[in-house]
């Protein structure tokens, strides 16, 4: 019997961040795996026109959900969705709904946080930082709470490049950071933002860092435990391979390199590039849940959901891969042939930033507006150069992550455990969790049917015609313009044909 589903058939949730890909991944394998849980609660709050029972709607006719809909169709009445704003007092939750959250709930999941690195500061401390605060608040109020799991970021503390699995001291005091972006003008906060950061490379691991210690200084009798997961990407195995929803970190990087625009990438080839599959950080969760809540640590644990220490993979390695994959099973209307190559040299990208990026996108653009539609590369180019420059922290260095507690606590699963909550990332396979989360990124971001393969290679010859014709265009061209007209030209190019 696994120990863990038993823990949390008859339990009742709280999730935040249940809408997102991390959230959507947790509740699906909570209610896949203890179908007893009593009910699960989400925080949910109205977002761009869309009510809360329009988002939670959206939510449940995800495809993630379609492995617990078999086993249970009426799963979605276990799930109880709260309108809330973790940005504003009390989380703006209502009266009754607050009562019943404080008499009822046993085991509190923190997911909720804005991961883009440019949020603005004001932002991304409302919600990263002042909302952990306004939950933690909640939850020392809960008559039968038993865990409180607060999901971080390996990156926390990425100012450091030994990382133990401690609470580190904080960039600034929050509370007086607090005070400060209350009262100052929203403009004078932006220019006091790089000054703010000093070594954190943006606001998103700057104020995960501040949350940390918020955490460890109101957790109050709280058992508390920490996730801090690494760069998260598709899933492994759970609920199926390849498993992806949203743009960030790297899968928006995979589709530009496999629809041919992306073309040069700012990247140590031997700096470890520290992916983890969204199922192992949500197995890693739910175990922690239960450890943190039956055997009550002492001391508040912190776990680096991490791979590079135990299963390094390198960024050399990811273009190989995913350059490979794409070339078998191509996307399809790609702008050009995959090819993307890394680089450390900041000259030799911005060269093909100009030559591979800026200038086809002009052409085409060029050639949109002559046949009377709307141009978009540039567009397309610009904010992923944009994306590129946020990344480019993480993909030049690597870091070194203790991982005791995660060993510690894969020691305390039983057989069963470790084979449902499975976070055990020395059984990963790089090449084949590369070229389904590819394949992943085709069929769940991109709607893209395999069926479709054979088109698209053919799509592919195509455009390999044309660069061949466009090439071989050029190069007469340079030889009617340039060295047939020169006797010296023509003693070199004879040379070097030669």
């Amino acid at each position: 019997m696994s120990s863990v589903s038993a823990y949390y058939n008859g339990k009742t949730v709280l999730i935040t961040g249940a809408t997102g890909f991390m959230g959507k991944v947790l509740v699906e394998k909570l209610l896949r795996s203890s179908p007893d849980v009593k009910a699960v609660y989400i925080l949910v709050r109205p977002k761009a026109g869309q009510s809360m029972q329009e988002r939670v709607a959206n939510m449940l006719k995800c495809k993630v959900f379609d492995r617990v809909r078999e086993d249970c169709p009426n799963f979605h009445e276990k799930i109880k969705p709260i309108n809330a704003e973790l940005t504003q007092p009390k989380l703006a939750i209502s009266a009754e709904d607050e009562e019943e959250l404080l008499t009822r709930v046993n085991i509190v999941f923190h997911c909720a946080a804005t991961v883009r690195f440019d949020e603005p500061l004001k932002h991304a401390l409302q919600l990263n930082a002042m909302g952990t605060q306004r939950l933690l608040e909640l939850a020392q109020q809960m008559q039968k709470l038993e865990a409180f799991i607060h999901i971080s970021t390996a990156y926390a503390n990425c100012v450091r490049k030994c990382i133990d699995e401690i609470i580190y001291p904080p960039p600034a005091e929050p509370k007086k950071l607090f005070d400060l972006v209350e009262w100052l003008d929203e403009s004078i906060i932006q220019d006091i933002t790089p000054k703010l950061l000093g070594d954190w490379p943006n606001t998103y691991t700057y104020t995960k860092a501040l949350s940390e210690y918020l955490i460890q200084q109101e957790k109050g009798n709280l058992n508390i435990a920490i996730i801090r997961p690494s760069i998260v990407g598709a899933s492994w195995h759970e609920p199926f391979p390849g498993w992806i929803d949203s743009f960030n970190g790297t899968s928006g990087i995979f589709v530009a390199a496999g629809k041919g625009i992306l073309r040069t990438v700012i990247a140590n080839n031997e700096a470890v590039a520290d992916m983890i599959p969204v199922d192992v950080v949500i197995n890693l969760t739910l175990a922690a849940g239960w450890y943190t809540a039956v055997h009550r640590p002492k001391n508040m644990l912190v776990y680096n959901c991490t791979t590079g220490g135990i299963n390094p993979f390198f960024w050399g390695e990811m273009e190989q891969y995913v350059m490979s994959t794409f070339k078998r099973n191509p996307l399809e209307q790609a702008f050009r042939t995959p090819n993307a190559h890394l680089t450390s040299n900041y000259l030799i990208n911005q060269y093909w930033i100009t030559v591979s990026h800026k200038a086809p996108a002009i052409l085409y653009d060029l050639y949109m507006r002559l046949t009377g539609r709307k141009p978009r590369m540039m567009k397309i180019i610009n904010r992923l150069h944009k994306s590129m420059m946020l990344l480019q922290y993480f993909s030049t260095q690597s870091w070194d992550w203790s991982s005791d507690n995660m060993n510690m606590l894969m020691s305390q699963l039983n057989t069963e455990d470790k084979k449902l909550y499975n976070f055990d990332v020395r059984q990963l396979h790089w090449s084949e969790y590369i070229e389904s989360y590819c394949l992943g990124a085709k069929k769940y971001l991109l709607n893209e049917d395999m069926s479709g393969i054979p088109a698209a290679k053919q799509h592919l010859r195509k455009l390999r015609n044309i660069r061949y014709a466009f090439n071989t265009t050029l190069l007469v061209i340079i030889w009617r313009i340039f060295i047939a007209r020169s006797q010296m030209a023509r003693n070199i190019w004879y040379f070097v044909v030669a």
